[in-house]
């Protein structure tokens, strides 16, 4: 080994300890004026995945079996967005309801005091992966709260606003929307949860509050289902949510 590589590979090596806290591409090394072909091949599989994950499909007869275990019923939702090459270019469409699925929600309205929506979003495989664990978690701290819960609605090319109209249109009180987050060059495989204390038509970004990254690399499923439902009762006791609503907890907890 010549010098040059020798002083190249001791300054990969001096990464190690922090590539266990990251997936982020760090010290990858150089081969002349280039990246080694390892990683770059470990970069070009991982945009592949990043656009798998953006044209994948919500697996809805799966999550509608796990939901059964807690005797909850599903309602699938779309929005107007016709195909998922409509849904990109007009996210506008992904944020409103198709009239089928309008009518859908106006017959099972009720007086809920929380209603979930499983979403797409930019990448159905994080939800199919993650939603089943993160509910087991979550539902029982609702149920046991004593909350009515909505029929769980399952969603597709939705955005995050379509949940204030499914909301209205239940009369739910409050709205957890799970969905896949964009995919990045090192996670495909994330969901958020946006809540919202009284949503309805028209509301913006600041009326939510968010978590994200969750999955098992991330925040995992017990960390979350604690946030969101800490946040859950919070919103109920100050009626609130979004900029209004803060974190007193401290910080999450792994």
């Amino acid at each position: 080994m010549d010098k040059i590589t020798k002083n190249q590979s001791d300054k990969d090596d001096s990464f190690n300890p922090l590539k266990e806290f990251t997936a982020a591409r760090i010290g990858i090394g150089r081969a002349g004026t280039s990246i080694p072909l390892k990683q770059a091949l470990e970069f070009k599989l991982a945009h592949a995945h990043a656009r798998d994950a953006v044209y994948s499909v919500l697996d809805a007869e799966k999550i509608l079996d796990h939901l059964k275990q807690f005797n909850l019923s599903g309602i699938h939702l779309h929005s107007k967005a016709d195909s998922r090459a409509q849904y990109l270019q007009r996210p506008d469409l992904g944020r409103q309801l198709n009239e089928a699925s309008a009518d859908q929600l106006r017959s099972n309205s009720g007086n809920y005091d929380i209603v979930i929506i499983i979403a797409d979003g930019l990448s159905a495989t994080a939800v199919n992966e993650n939603t089943n664990g993160l509910l087991q978690l979550l539902l029982p701290l609702l149920l046991d709260a004593k909350l009515k819960i909505a029929p769980v609605c399952l969603a597709e090319q939705s955005r995050v606003a379509l949940a204030d109209e499914i909301a209205h249109l239940l009369n739910a009180r409050f709205s957890v929307i799970l969905i896949g987050e964009r995919p990045g060059l090192s996670a495909a495989d994330s969901i958020g949860a946006y809540l919202t204390y009284n949503p309805k038509p028209g509301l913006t970004d600041e009326s939510r509050n968010c978590i994200s990254n969750i999955r098992p690399q991330g925040l995992n499923y017990k960390a979350a289902a604690s946030k969101i439902f800490y946040l859950v009762q919070e919103a109920f006791r100050l009626q609130l949510s979004g900029v209004g609503l803060k974190d007193n907890e401290g910080l999450i907890g792994h």
